[in-house]
């Protein structure tokens, strides 16, 4: 975990929780506060590291922050990842910078894909994972949601694999 000056912001957001809770907030939470604000989005694998706890407490550390209002989940099953909240950005008088980590929503990504295909004429999964930020499993389903709609069309398998304008 980054050492250094303290975070003034994520100290006033904990102070905010704890009053609301009337009881201190778990240190694994605090943790997750700290971690999150420093490296923008995390997987219950990489908090699990810093937290030292299997990905069932993990998950449940970070699914409480969620409920609380703190952290915002993204993704389903294995490549769901946890962001800072819309609320906490707000507080940290930063609200521009939830907008750029956060991502982009699924809309936002289906037409960045389908431009950057009528554009280049092809794309693979990696190229949709670096565009949209998201895991390659993410751009896989992606893909095929597009290709099921008739908007794009596979073009070999494995590796080589790519898909192309309908």
């Amino acid at each position: 975990m980054p050492g250094g000056a303290a975070d003034l912001g994520i100290l006033q957001i904990v102070i905010e929780e704890e009053t609301r809770l009337r009881h201190p907030l778990p240190i694994d939470s605090m943790i997750a506060l700290v971690l999150l604000r420093h490296e923008r989005r995390l997987d219950t694998s990489r908090l699990g590291r810093a937290i030292q706890r299997d990905e069932t407490a993990t998950r449940k550390v970070l699914e409480r922050l969620v409920e609380a209002g703190l952290v915002e989940a993204h993704g389903v099953r294995k490549g769901r990842t946890y962001t800072l909240s819309p609320k906490v950005y707000k507080a940290l008088g930063q609200p521009a910078d939830y907008v750029r980590q956060a991502g982009f929503d699924p809309i936002q990504q289906e037409q960045m894909v389908l431009q950057l295909v009528r554009t280049q004429g092809r794309i693979a999964r990696k190229d949709v994972a670096s565009l949209c930020r998201i895991t390659e499993d993410q751009a896989s389903y992606l893909l095929r949601k597009l290709a099921e709609e008739g908007k794009l069309v596979l073009v070999g398998r494995g590796r080589g694999a790519y898909y192309r304008p309908s």
